[in-house]
């Protein structure tokens, strides 16, 4: 149980999803309200403060180097992902979209943002690899969270990252499940630049230069409207010509006037720039 210091008020509540949600993007409403108070809670104490509200003035006036504010946002993330989610849409995206600039360029570009623990920008590597283009495609992945990008970096993860129906074809020639986790090859791994970005960030987004293809899949249902909005003038500007925007499966950009174009390409819907 909570002590009362530790207890989140309504006000608290307010000053605290509006701090982070200024620092990551990440919007808590109402209904969120008892999560991020276990979370939030948690945190204070092991930052060692016993009250909310001085912990708040600690993030808020004494945090000069950040440091404090993004272990609160590391505490926050939801990082669930799995190699082969959402596999149709990658598939897609290879061959629909890489695999023919690549043919008409000889080079391509993909940018995996919010890439989490990287088991999506090592899907997509293993996919061009298949395809046989991997070594003519530059994989960027990037996140917020230091943590996250260690561990992708380390493309080592548990039984839970091979979910039921995984395609047994990839997993046999690029994943080792020998040991007690399962293990990504090295050079699956090698094909991927990692670095830490948060995408509220559009001067070091813009610096990673022009993309065929950003992937931003299931991050931008945890923000509100005006930082989706905010976040996709960013990614419309980074695209080459006739690059497209891949987004998870129950999102939608229509509502947000962003001056894409909706395409589908095998079941799979994508948003391409409009010039």
């Amino acid at each position: 149980m909570l002590t009362p210091r530790l207890a989140l008020t309504p006000q608290l509540f307010a000053i605290f999803a509006s701090l982070v949600e200024e620092a990551c993007g990440l919007h808590y409403g109402p209904k969120e309200r008892s999560l991020f108070e276990s979370k939030l809670a948690v945190q204070a104490a092991e930052a060692g403060f016993d009250s909310l509200l001085d912990y708040y003035y600690r993030l808020r006036y004494n945090d000069p180097d950040g440091s404090e504010r993004r272990a609160l946002v590391q505490a926050l993330l939801v990082h669930e992902t799995y190699l082969f989610r959402e596999l149709p849409a990658l598939v897609a995206l290879v061959d629909e979209y890489l695999a023919p600039a690549v043919a008409a360029r000889g080079r391509a570009r993909v940018w995996s943002a919010a890439c989490a623990s990287g088991e999506e920008p090592l899907t997509l590597a293993m996919l061009l690899d298949r395809r046989g283009i991997l070594e003519r495609v530059e994989i960027v992945a990037t996140d917020v969270s230091e943590a996250a990008i260690a561990a992708a970096r380390e493309g080592r993860y548990g039984r839970r990252s091979l979910r039921d129906g995984h395609p047994a074809d990839l997993a046999l020639r690029y994943v080792d499940t020998a040991g007690r986790g399962v293990v990504v090859a090295q050079h699956i791994r090698d094909a991927v630049t990692w670095s830490t970005l948060n995408l509220l960030d559009a001067h070091r987004a813009r610096a990673l230069g022009t993309f065929d293809a950003i992937v931003c899949r299931n991050v931008l249902i945890y923000f509100s409207d005006a930082t989706v909005v905010r976040v996709l003038d960013t990614l419309r500007e980074m695209l080459a010509p006739d690059g497209v925007i891949a987004v998870g499966v129950s999102e939608s950009l229509m509502r947000f006037g962003t001056g894409l174009r909706c395409e589908e390409r095998g079941g799979s819907f994508f948003y391409r720039g409009v010039r």
